[in-house]
């Protein structure tokens, strides 16, 4: 039993002919016939009736309530089937690590999802060693995140620096400084996040390499959640400057003059996969455009 078939026979039952389903179809007597013929065979049972006039059986009145909700479900399929072809539905999966989950990815899915209303899109909000993993197993389709250490088929593309800055609550000498050094933090109680977060490990090199050793007070796993630790005064917080943009009450906001080299933030994606498809190529285009707009350093 075929989509077809079962067209053909609900357009007999519509018209009361198999001359004017024929006509309606395009098909030719014979063609209309056959697949009456195979439709019968495959069901087993007689559809109509041919005595004084053209008339349904209790099967083909069966199949006329049933046939209807075939065609329906098939053609829903067949749309459902062509957008996700074409990339129009679906679903995209996005990783991001902090602060650009929170900062900049909401704003720019807007217009997005307006264009792709029928597109689910699953944001994954991980560090960046995870994200390079979840890209490399297929568990997301793309990543924006600082580089990894690249494998065979990974690509990265750089995108924008992340600046780092100095939260400081105002009841702190340091606060009232305008130009702040590494070598001013050595031994001032520093808010930081776990060993794996991409700021932490640059902060630490850069403060290594002139012989100073942080002095961390408390570690906290998540970046956003660092502005209200220094808030309530637990200590300086090193933190992306676009999370304390502007600055949380009772904080003040420095940056540390001799700090060189921000945060490269790229996209991360896996060279043996496709993307192709509108949705996909419109988001990576999306988030090329817009993120790629703050000077790489």
């Amino acid at each position: 039993m075929d989509i077809r078939s079962i067209k053909t026979f609900q357009t007999i039952v519509k018209y009361g002919s198999f001359n004017k389903a024929a006509s309606e179809l395009k098909y030719a007597q014979s063609t209309i016939t056959t697949h009456i013929k195979k439709l019968e065979s495959d069901l087993g049972t007689k559809l109509f009736e041919r005595e004084k006039g053209l008339h349904l059986t209790q099967a083909g009145k069966l199949l006329n309530r049933k046939g209807e909700l075939l065609l329906k479900d098939f053609e829903n399929l067949q749309e459902a089937m062509s957008e996700l072809i074409n990339g129009e539905s679906g679903m995209i999966r996005i990783g991001a690590m902090e602060p650009t989950a929170s900062y900049r990815i909401p704003n720019l899915l807007k217009p997005f999802i307006k264009a792709f209303p029928k597109i689910q899109v699953s944001i994954q909000i991980e560090n960046s060693k995870t994200l390079s993993k979840m890209v490399k197993s297929d568990e997301i389709d793309l990543a924006i995140c600082t580089a990894p250490d690249l494998s065979s088929g990974m690509h990265f593309t750089p995108l924008f620096s992340e600046s780092i800055a100095l939260l400081i609550p105002e009841n702190e000498q340091l606060g009232g400084q305008e130009t702040i050094t590494l070598k001013d933090i050595e031994n001032e109680e520093i808010l930081i996040t776990t060993a794996v977060c991409p700021f932490r490990r640059n902060l630490e090199k850069q403060m290594i390499d002139k012989g100073i050793r942080p002095n961390y007070q408390m570690e906290i796993s998540h970046m956003p959640a660092l502005k209200f630790y220094a808030q309530a005064g637990f200590g300086i917080a090193a933190v992306p400057l676009i999370t304390v943009t502007p600055p949380p009450e009772g904080t003040v906001v420095r940056e540390i003059s001799d700090f060189r080299k921000a945060l490269t933030v790229g996209m991360l994606r896996n060279e043996e996969r496709s993307y192709t498809g509108k949705a996909m190529e419109s988001l990576i285009q999306l988030l090329t455009e817009n993120l790629a707009t703050e000077k790489l350093e």
